[in-house]
């Protein structure tokens, strides 16, 4: 075989490669949600460069306990590069922005469309004419690459199609035990694996409108939840008390009603959760001790690569519940890192701040930080709240102490915030050994405090800025 013949079949295996990689995935919905579920604010299509366009479906998203907005959501999976088109059907277009605006994507205006190209998968908010109660959320993920047996033993297969559990509203899911939501399934109701260990629960399916949490893992061991979207849960998107080694990767979820909260964890250690987007009417992501049923500590938990839009609330909370009766319990070793905070509006002065430890209910935090944050919007509330308080609405005593906290590389673009507040409650419960570390606002590296906004309150020691 000649050189010439070599290089021929090297190519042809190069342009097969190409091919066989470049897909692009799309969901169907449950028949008996195709029109309640569409919403016609947007036309989204997707194609290769070249080939045809294929439309999505344009899903309703509620959004905001303050104005019960509807917003929209498309979501696909595409491996290669993909070009994606967004028409404005109702109004003219005179301006759009796609969000987190780290990721650089700025598209190409025409008429009452733009267009934009992805390389890899994003979670984006898309923004016309200034609108983020009525935007576009647009999932592009990776291709799910193991697909389970249907069949196989300790397999439960949700197909794609509407799914309703029995009368007690939940989906029981025993240890040892794989969950799939092929794309196009719809769970209207809770999965529950608490008490369970070895849990892994994933796809591209859908949790709707559960009158609980979207997914309880109570008192568990070694759960993983990936890829899956969770809309309207009554509570929490995800709660987890006392549960040990959990991986929560790639989900999406919304909520619009009181005590909304995206992700709460009580008493858990060995945490990690990764490439999630969260869009909540309460708390994003929140770390507590002792509350109901669930005692002990909190430890050993990493939360990156994410995006956090809190419409009310916290984009992140942590400290506010513990034990008062042992005044034991310990919050420590946690990092927060690689963050887009899209959102955050609270109008109770005590319970504000983008980065929120809050601790009372005699807890101490300790050994936490946060690095490369990235704050586009505060429409009411603080961007750090460092505070050891009392509050008798939520606690039953005043936190311990907090110690040992880093914020690194935090940028905010904004006006209009108050004031942040580092803050102990007396001599005995101080906050300590407070670190700032390259905070930048409106494009300005901070050099004081005053120039930061910051309120340095009493019993404090040791809070330095670098």
């Amino acid at each position: 075989m000649n050189l010439k013949s070599i290089w021929i079949i090297i190519l042809l295996c190069f342009v097969c490669t190409s091919v066989a990689i470049a897909e692009i995935i799309t969901y169907s919905v449950p028949k008996e949600f195709y029109y309640a579920w569409h919403n016609d604010d947007f036309t989204v299509k997707v194609r290769h460069q070249g080939e045809e366009w294929v439309d999505l479906f344009e899903n309703y998203a509620m959004v905001d306990a303050d104005t019960r907005s509807r917003a929209s959501m498309v979501y696909f999976d595409f491996s290669g590069t993909v070009e994606v088109s967004v028409q404005l059907n109702n109004g003219n277009l005179l301006s759009a922005v796609i969000r987190p605006l780290a990721e650089g994507i700025v598209p190409e205006i025409k008429g009452n469309s733009i267009t934009f190209t992805l390389d890899k998968p994003q979670n984006l908010s898309i923004e016309f004419n200034g609108d983020r109660l009525h935007n576009l959320h647009l999932f592009a993920g990776d291709i799910i690459k193991e697909i389970p047996d249907k069949n196989a033993p300790d397999i439960i297969y949700f197909d794609a199609g509407l799914h309703k559990p029995d009368s007690t509203g939940v989906f029981k899911v025993a240890s040892n035990t794989t969950v799939f939501l092929e794309g196009g399934a719809v769970l209207n109701g809770k999965i529950d694996c608490s008490n369970s260990e070895n849990v892994k629960i994933y796809g591209r399916g859908i949790i709707f409108s559960p009158s609980a949490n979207g997914i309880s893992a109570d008192y568990c061991k070694n759960i993983t939840v990936d890829g899956i979207i969770i809309l309207n849960p009554r509570y929490n998107s995800l709660a987890a008390g006392m549960t040990k080694n959990i991986t929560i990767q790639n989900i999406k979820s919304f909520s619009y009603q009181g005590w909304g909260d995206g992700l709460d964890f009580f008493c858990c250690e060995d945490v990690l959760v990764d490439g999630v987007f969260m869009r909540n009417s309460d708390d994003c992501i929140a770390v507590y001790n002792h509350r109901w049923d669930f005692y002990g500590d909190s430890r050993n938990i990493v939360v990156q690569n994410s995006t956090l839009w809190a419409d009310i609330a916290h984009p992140i909370n942590l400290g506010t519940h513990g034990n008062t009766e042992t005044g034991d319990e310990v919050m420590e070793n946690i990092i927060f890192r690689n963050i887009d905070i899209l959102e955050h509006d609270e109008d109770d002065r005590d319970y504000q701040g983008c980065m929120a430890i809050n601790v009372g209910d005699h807890n101490l935090a300790r050994n936490i930080h946060f690095e490369d944050i990235r704050v586009e919007n505060i429409q009411e509330g603080q961007l750090f709240h460092v505070r050891v308080m009392y509050n008798k609405k939520y606690n039953t005593g005043p936190g311990k102490g907090i110690e040992n906290i880093t914020f690194k590389n935090i940028y905010y673009n904004g006006y209009g915030e108050n004031p942040s507040v580092i803050e102990g409650y007396d001599d005995s419960r101080r906050v300590g050994n407070i670190s700032f570390e390259n905070i930048v606002i409106n494009g300005k590296r901070i050099k004081s405090f005053e120039d930061g906004n910051f309120r340095i309150g009493k019993f404090t020691d040791e809070i330095t800025l670098e």
